[in-house]
């Protein structure tokens, strides 16, 4: 066969064997998510974490001792994956985002996952590879003073917030202030008879009781996962309201099953009713490649596990994410927050708008990789991140930085011509189990 043959059946069988469950119970829904994918370069990368996780497993990481290669990773780190969230200390918080791919593995996957993902949206963005490689310098310089900065004692309380941040990221902050959660709920909800309740339409779906039941039980079981810490123990709070099925999620969560649930807020005014995610949780796309079984025998589900490393990578997480199981079944329950708002690189088009935003950007990497160790609530983790991110890279830091650039700024191009490849077995149906035209 030729490498292109290869190539492509290593695109479709990775694709295969990462979503085949969810393609069997939703063929159509895999059809539009790889429609989505088939946008362009960046939307593919996104939606296949499962082929990097291929190609990592072949890859001889010279940055990986026995330390380094068990670091809590995110696990599908791209430029799209940062915004901001309201933490459960009321502050306003940009950092990185969606866990769904959380996991074990190598601190240097998230590195090379993320700057090939500048590579790919720098091309779409027509910028020469010169600063293309200088923009990815400025993020892991960042990065790599920022553990430094653990190390030193310095950075353990960091956070991006409205009183450290300018720039982009501060008018990401400003803007997700400015959120009203009414806006929320008139878009997705209406009153009736002084009661709220969510509308129909297209994205939702209206429970049997039989099912019904089935969600409810599973919510009161998700709020014995809730920390006491940050459960709010007033009499109306958690007061279910109304039960929808869900559908309408990101090209990563094509397939799940989901619904949203609404709830009675801080008090029984109806601008305080807050709108909760039960998400399906995927299977992680290191935890392919990660064998160790340790690791894996850790959760009791990959709802747990999302959630788990959304509490040991996030500091002071959303006070509503918690975990529950259908049908045996591991679910993640996460609040709808008007206070969640993306990055958007669309204004961003030279390189002197994009580095100060890659400076912050390599700090909150640092930050997750460096919070999730042997500080935090979780003992998978018993040592020190910073300071075996340090040893691994001391004296070699520059050789570090040019291998990370060097194999993103190859792996854009791999990228490039295997979505190529990905059209056209979708086109001609060679991708088993989605539903043809």
């Amino acid at each position: 066969m030729s490498d292109s043959t290869d190539r492509e059946t290593l695109i479709t069988e990775s694709l295969v064997t990462a979503f085949k469950p969810l393609m069997t119970a939703d063929p159509h829904g895999f059809r539009t998510k790889f429609r989505k994918m088939a946008a362009d370069p960046f939307a593919f990368y996104r939606g296949s974490a499962c082929i990097f996780y291929a190609d990592m497993e072949a890859l001889t990481d010279a940055w990986a001792d026995e330390s380094t290669a068990r670091v809590w990773i995110h696990g599908d780190l791209h430029a799209e994956n940062f915004g901001t969230y309201m933490s459960s200390t009321g502050s306003l918080t940009f950092d990185i985002n969606d866990f769904d791919e959380a996991y074990l593995g190598h601190f240097s996957w998230d590195l090379r996952r993320f700057v090939a993902s500048l590579a790919l949206m720098c091309w779409q963005k027509a910028l020469p590879e010169e600063a293309v490689r200088s923009l990815a310098r400025t993020y892991l310089t960042s990065y790599l003073d920022q553990v430094d900065s653990y190390a030193s004692d310095d950075g353990d309380d960091f956070a991006l917030r409205l009183d450290n941040t300018t720039g982009t990221i501060q008018r990401v902050l400003q803007a997700a202030r400015s959120a009203r959660r009414t806006d929320l709920l008139d878009a997705m909800t209406t009153t009736e008879d002084f009661q709220r309740h969510f509308r129909d339409g297209p994205l939702t779906r209206r429970l049997g009781d039989g099912e019904h039941a089935t969600v409810l039980e599973a919510f009161e079981q998700y709020l014995t996962t809730i920390p006491e810490t940050v459960k709010s123990s007033r009499e109306v709070f958690y007061s279910v309201k109304d039960i929808v099925g869900s559908t309408g999620f990101g090209i990563g969560s094509a397939g799940l099953p989901a619904y949203n649930v609404l709830i009675e807020g801080y008090n029984e005014a109806q601008e305080n009713d807050i709108v909760l995610s039960i998400k399906q949780g995927n299977i992680a796309a290191p935890s392919r490649v990660v064998t160790d079984e340790r690791v894996r025998e850790y959760f009791k589900h990959d709802g747990h596990r999302t959630v788990i490393s959304q509490r040991s990578l996030q500091v002071h997480t959303d006070t509503f994410l918690g975990y529950t199981t259908i049908d045996g079944v591991g679910f993640v329950v996460d609040e709808l927050s008007p206070y969640k708002l993306d990055l958007r690189w669309g204004e961003l088009t030279e390189p002197s708008e994009i580095e100060p935003v890659l400076k912050d950007l390599g700090r909150a990497t640092a930050k997750i990789h460096c919070a999730s160790d042997q500080d935090s609530d979780q003992d998978l983790v018993p040592f020190q991140t910073e300071e075996a991110i340090i040893k691994v890279v001391a004296g070699r830091r520059d050789e570090f930085i040019a291998d990370i650039i060097d194999f993103s700024v190859g792996y854009a191009a791999r990228v490039r011509a295997d979505h190529a490849l990905f059209i056209e077995a979708f086109r001609e149906n060679r991708i088993a189990g989605v539903a043809s035209t």
